[in-house]
């Protein structure tokens, strides 16, 4: 077997997301090297950032770093902001915050930068389980998909979801939204986003069903996929952790990134 490939990487953001993505592929010993980090102008360089990377403002500044990989690891603006000159300067590009492809447009522009320039846009699993399966069975005709999303009160804090529940207060497991995996993602980006993965993967944004839960009792992130169709029927369970230093994500979203880079350098893909 050949030797594994190499991967220049740009991770745009340096949250809880891209510290911990960089602390699995260091433990992983993948064949990576980060190139840069992309932050907003005018932001200090972050102290724990390895002094030989690169701090980068402006999307541009890609375009000589011969780049595989950006990874977005921020907000759903920074999608919008860099997607372009990612997928014009680098090989690929991952985006987490796939809440920005509520706007259709943003979509549609990304694509056709991908197909000027040859490159990919990558939508990885996040925190879910069962994606494969359900754009497997999309090529057949689906029924119905349905994504319940879980999660414990300290998860919804800081979202739309406290002008609807009192969250210190709540006693039960609380269902307090259902709608359209668009309607999901637009009203709590940071918690939803995720429904635009399974709606991607399946019967797109306006029609697939999300229903989102508080439970003061949880203490992990659960995410319930159903779907029904040609293929048969499929019901997948997965229970997160949340990431350390932000609840409002799961350790499954930076694992499934590093699987995603594990793919992008390695001969036998999963």
């Amino acid at each position: 077997m050949g030797e594994a490939l190499s991967l220049r990487l740009v991770i745009i953001g340096w949250g809880a997301l891209a510290r911990r993505l960089v602390e699995l592929i260091n433990q992983s010993q993948l064949n990576v090297e980060l190139v840069a980090i992309g932050l907003r102008k005018g932001t200090a360089r972050p102290a724990d950032v390895p002094k030989h990377v690169l701090h980068i403002f402006a999307p541009e500044q890609l375009e000589h770093l011969k780049i595989d990989l950006v990874v977005e690891a921020a907000k759903g603006e920074a999608v919008r902001e860099w997607g372009g000159a990612a997928l014009r300067y680098a090989k690929a590009f991952a985006p987490a915050s796939t809440s920005a492809f509520v706007d259709e447009d943003v979509m549609i522009s990304l694509l056709a930068t991908a197909k000027e320039n040859g490159s990919r846009l990558l939508i990885f699993p996040g925190a879910l389980a069962g994606v494969d399966a359900l754009r497997a069975a999309a090529h057949l005709e689906l029924e119905f998909v349905r994504h319940t999303i879980i999660k414990p009160c300290a998860g919804w804090r800081g979202t739309a979801a406290e002008q609807i529940l009192t969250l210190d207060q709540l006693a039960t497991r609380t269902e307090f939204f259902r709608g359209t995996a668009r309607q999901a993602a637009a009203a709590f980006p940071q918690n939803a986003n995720v429904a635009v993965i399974s709606a991607l993967a399946g019967l797109g944004l306006d029609a697939t069903h999300v229903v989102l839960v508080a439970d003061p009792e949880a203490i992990s992130n659960c995410h319930r996929l159903e779907a029904k169709g040609v293929f048969g029927a499929l019901t997948i369970e997965i229970e997160n952790r949340p990431l350390r230093g932000n609840p409002k994500t799961s350790e499954m979203t930076a694992l499934a990134l590093l699987r995603l880079i594990e793919n992008e350098t390695g001969q036998l893909i999963i």
